[in-house]
């Protein structure tokens, strides 16, 4: 997906970067506005595909800390029951709760860790795709100013005539 929106952005360049330039404009040129438009249009389409992965990202970041959340509730209930299985001597119930405490502390490092992991995660997609959206804005801005300004010229300047002239009549 992420590919895509390049490649879309890519011909959009290329196809102004090799726009035929416009006579006294230094800064303007010719594009064919279908094709530009098309190009627009496509990618417009794909970015909401990304934005809806980056949110399918967030989702599974989510159902993922959910899980670990619940495996550590589950290896803590276990330890608690353990732990009232060895009430009967004291030494066990120092033991039990001690491997209980641990088992909980790992659970939580565990649980840390993979939410700091996912967070970064998510966070890189987003701001590949924040980069992605803000070059294209940045690139369709350009294009427009300089589509407008070309647009103004052509209206101020006064139409010159072009004539022909053959070979003979420059010999």
């Amino acid at each position: 997906m992420e590919n895509e929106v390049y490649e879309l952005l890519e011909m959009l360049y290329t196809m102004i970067s090799e726009a035929w330039g416009v006579p006294l404009g230094n800064e303007k040129c010719i594009i064919e506005r279908d094709k530009a438009l098309t190009l627009l249009e496509d990618i417009k389409t794909q970015l909401p595909v990304e934005l809806a992965e980056a949110k399918r990202l967030v989702s599974a970041r989510d159902e993922f800390i959910t899980n670990a959340r619940r495996e550590a509730e589950s290896v803590r209930h276990a330890a608690e029951e353990h732990a009232r299985h060895m009430v009967e001597e004291q030494e066990i119930v120092r033991v039990a709760k001690a491997r209980a405490a641990e088992l909980i502390a790992g659970a939580e490092n565990k649980t840390r860790e993979l939410r700091r992991a996912a967070n970064e995660y998510v966070d890189d997609a987003l701001r590949r795709t924040e980069e992605a959206v803000t070059a294209a804005l940045t690139e369709v801005s350009q294009s427009r100013s300089r589509f407008r300004a070309a647009a103004k010229e052509t209206a101020a300047a006064p139409q010159q005539q072009v004539q022909l002239v053959s070979a003979d009549e420059l010999a």
